[in-house]
């Protein structure tokens, strides 16, 4: 069974940087696509971006297009997230997410193993 262990978030300052990272351990045969989405107080969970399996295809989510950037390792076990010119409205809890398929998908549906989710808040 694949489990998925997110790195710690974080507080950063409006306009700051973070990086997540997401790592895959177990019965990881088969690559899939993987996903980042994020809860935020009172919300319901929302897509952030996306990645094939082999990393040659990416979707984000338009309120963080141009600022965030999915990517994974040559590995492809590890899957990263890199936040930019972060803004308050990007305070959430975020989850990766492993795929069912192949593709970059968008739909949280599309997702079978979750992990444990990290609190990143923008806040001067």
């Amino acid at each position: 069974q694949v489990q998925l262990l997110q790195s710690e978030g974080g507080l950063v300052q409006p306009g700051g940087s973070l990086r997540l990272s997401c790592a895959a351990s177990g019965r990881t045969s088969g690559r899939t696509g993987m996903g980042w989405f994020r809860q935020a107080p009172g919300k319901e969970r929302e897509f952030v971006a996306a990645i094939s399996w082999n990393g040659r295809w990416t979707a984000y989510a338009d309120s963080v297009e141009g600022r965030f950037t999915i990517s994974m390792n040559d590995d492809k076990n590890t899957v990263y997230l890199q936040m930019d010119s972060l803004k308050p409205e990007d305070t959430a809890v975020y989850y990766c997410a492993k795929g069912k398929g192949l593709a970059a998908n968008r739909n949280d549906e599309q997702y079978d193993t979750w992990g444990q989710g990290t609190q990143v808040t923008v806040s001067s």
